[in-house]
């Protein structure tokens, strides 16, 4: 089995521990750290693949860059709008959060 191959298991495991943790959890913490899983794994495959293969190596590290920065702008405002949610509705919690109030 080649270092690709193996690298690509990897972020495909990265990818459906993330999912997996979407599906199951019941904070929005919990959710944001399983989205944070998914778009790691989603750099390492970029990464790898642009390293391990014929394509330009500077070039998947740019995309590597480019999703690491998104990660954390969106790390960053989801917890800006838990701590807005936690204030105003006491909890995180999914199912206390799911029905609108007035």
């Amino acid at each position: 089995m080649s270092a690709l191959t193996l690298y690509q298991l990897v972020a495909l495991m990265l990818l459906a521990i993330g999912l997996y943790g979407i599906v199951q959890r019941r904070t929005l913490v919990g959710m944001l750290i399983s989205v944070e899983l998914m778009l790691n794994g989603a750099g390492l495959s970029i990464v790898a693949a642009a390293q391990l293969t014929e394509a330009n190596a500077m070039l998947g590290q740019l995309g590597t860059l480019l999703v690491m920065g998104l990660a954390a702008a969106e790390a960053t405002l989801v917890l800006a709008i838990i701590v807005v949610v936690s204030r105003r509705f006491g909890t995180t919690e999914l199912s206390a959060l799911s029905t609108l109030k007035e």
